[in-house]
């Protein structure tokens, strides 16, 4: 029995261009039908944007203010909250058909709105859910209370990734009308203003109530996603669709918009190390016992060469990278949020500089930079291998004996075309044939996720390009990003024939996972503007109201 709103696998939507994707079908790149916007419309929905600006603001201080933390360890009530509160924003944003969907994890939200006369549709995709705040009493201001200093917005989701649910709102209002009201009777007065737009229609000018648009607003990345292959699977027809755009990413600086066209693969692994069946007095034994702790160190330390980087045989690099602009620039390579993109150089350039990168990251005085080659290779095309963890006593609470046992977890980031299990099994490898002094060693994968690759050739990016340089009035930098999003390969290969575009509303002084992170306002406004202009040149031409049928 069908869910009443709900089409059966396989039945046509109404224009059967996006179910025509799910299936398997080729339907023209949606990128074939773009319409170069007017000046004057490009004025109007700036205008737009701007009035909505207020109305959107406030809703993300308000989903700020629920501290939907992920970690196993949070309080899950946060999350439902969390998603109760996206689903009001987008009914009221006009989008008839919204649902919560929890399938054995973390609720997501799936709000939409079927295209109409040929027009493509396009998904959104951000996540509510967010990461730990650490301790508190490091922030300026409280996490969950949002505040603006200095032309930016201080709290925990700001930027990672509240405002990408921020931003996906502000399109729908600039698109269908500048209110901003939410509930059910604002979902019924939205909606009418949306069909009164569709009867009216514009001489010429783009359509956007005839878009499709999906809003996927997931409740579990800050943790990897767990539940998102079933929710895929279970939910493919609601969320097919012929472009994805997911708003999750960085921008080189302020004022430089960024349009992330590769991402690194990513492992999550542990190793054991043991030497003895229990703890001896290191006095007795030390000498010729070996403890734990000490094979450890050694064993790590094979992982890296001279310089630091991994000297693991079996890691794959890809090609020498660097940022582009231009629509016919190809794919250079490259989690979301605490990505490196490229820092800002000192002559304006959108080259990377080792003294922003070093400032960017809080690297001490007088400590190295690791690794061979430009700075963009390594951290967006080369692999990149970080001990992030380990079990032992804390240096308080040290003892006078030999470690039995030691855990250590890591963290492989693989070039965007390796295989992560690919990658895995060479760690392991490595490590298994460098046990020192006969020590056992037993090394294993906890999480891993492909990297991607944007397919670039799509008229699709020429769109974005024109539509980002309009909003920004500067070029869009197409750029690597070293951190992953796995799911975006796996919807991919849901939907191998949609177009994937990675945007975001960070930079590098977002402080995205960390301590007092914040949303430059200005940034955010002009994403807000981008995308808007994006989704209407992507709209269909409404027809002149004289307009005779089977006359050119």
């Amino acid at each position: 029995m069908n869910t009443p709103g709900t089409r059966a696998p396989g039945a046509p939507d109404a224009t059967g261009t996006a179910a025509s994707r799910a299936r398997g079908g080729r339907v023209a790149d949606p990128g074939d039908r773009h319409r170069d916007l007017s000046d004057d419309e490009v004025r109007s929905l700036r205008a737009r944007v701007r009035d909505v600006m207020p109305g959107v603001l406030e809703d993300l201080c308000d989903l700020v203010r629920i501290p939907g933390v992920s970690a196993s360890s949070s309080d899950r009530h946060h999350l439902a909250a969390g998603a109760e509160r996206v689903a009001d924003l987008f009914r009221g944003a006009g989008l008839p058909d919204v649902r919560i969907v929890s399938e054995d994890g973390a609720p997501a939200v799936i709000a939409r709105r079927p295209a109409r006369n040929g027009a493509p549709t396009v998904l959104l995709y951000a996540h509510h859910d967010v990461q730990p705040t650490g301790d508190p009493a490091l922030w300026t201001s409280p996490p969950f209370e949002p505040q603006e200093r200095n032309g930016r917005l201080y709290g925990r989701g700001t930027a990672d990734d509240k405002a990408g649910i921020a931003l996906h709102l502000a399109c729908l209002r600039a698109l269908t009308g500048p209110t901003a009201l939410t509930g059910p009777t604002a979902q019924t007065e939205q909606t009418e203003q949306t069909e009164q737009t569709v009867r009216n229609g514009r001489n010429g000018s783009p359509d956007p109530a005839d878009l499709g648009v999906t809003v996927f607003v997931e409740g579990e990345e800050e943790v990897g996603s767990p539940s998102f292959p079933t929710i895929l699977q279970r939910h493919h027809d609601l969320l097919a669709c012929d472009v994805i755009v997911v708003a999750d990413s960085v921008n080189p600086r302020v004022g430089v918009p960024g349009l992330t066209t590769s991402l690194r693969g990513v492992v999550t692994g542990t190793i054991e190390v043991r030497t003895l069946e229990h703890a001896v007095h290191s006095g007795f034994f030390g000498g010729p016992v070996l403890d734990a702790l000490t094979a450890a160190v050694r064993l790590l330390s094979t992982l890296w060469d001279e310089t630091g980087a991994p000297a693991v045989p079996g890691l794959t690099a890809g090609p020498t990278a660097g940022p582009t602009a231009g629509p016919t620039a190809g794919p250079t390579a490259g989690s979301t949020a605490a990505q490196t993109a490229a820092p800002e150089p000192t002559d304006g350039s959108t080259a990377m500089t080792e003294d922003k990168l070093r400032q960017d990251a809080g690297i001490l005085p007088g400590v190295e930079l690791t690794g061979t080659g430009s700075l963009e290779s390594r951290l967006w095309t080369g692999p990149a291998l970080t001990i992030i963890g380990i079990d032992v006593p804390s240096a308080d609470q040290a003892s006078n004996t030999l470690l039995p046992e030691v855990r250590v977890t890591f963290s492989l980031r693989v070039a965007p075309g390796q295989d992560p299990d690919e990658g895995f099994r060479a760690v392991r490898d490595h490590l298994l044939a460098a046990a020192p002094w006969g020590a056992q060693i037993d090394v294993r994968s906890v999480e891993s996720g492909s990297g991607w690759e944007g397919d670039v050739s799509s008229p699709v990016y020429e769109t974005v390009h024109r539509t980002f340089r309009q909003a920004w009035d500067t070029e869009p930098v197409r750029l690597g990003v070293g951190g992953s999003i796995p799911f975006i390969p796996q919807f991919q290969r849901a939907f191998p024939e949609a177009v994937v575009v990675v945007t975001g509303v960070e930079d590098p002084d977002t402080r995205a996972h960390g301590i007092d992170e914040s949303l430059h306002l200005g940034d955010f406004e002009r994403a807000c503007l981008a995308q808007t202009l994006f989704l209407a040149a992507l709209s269909p031409a409404a027809p002149s109201p004289d307009a005779v049928p089977g006359r050119p």
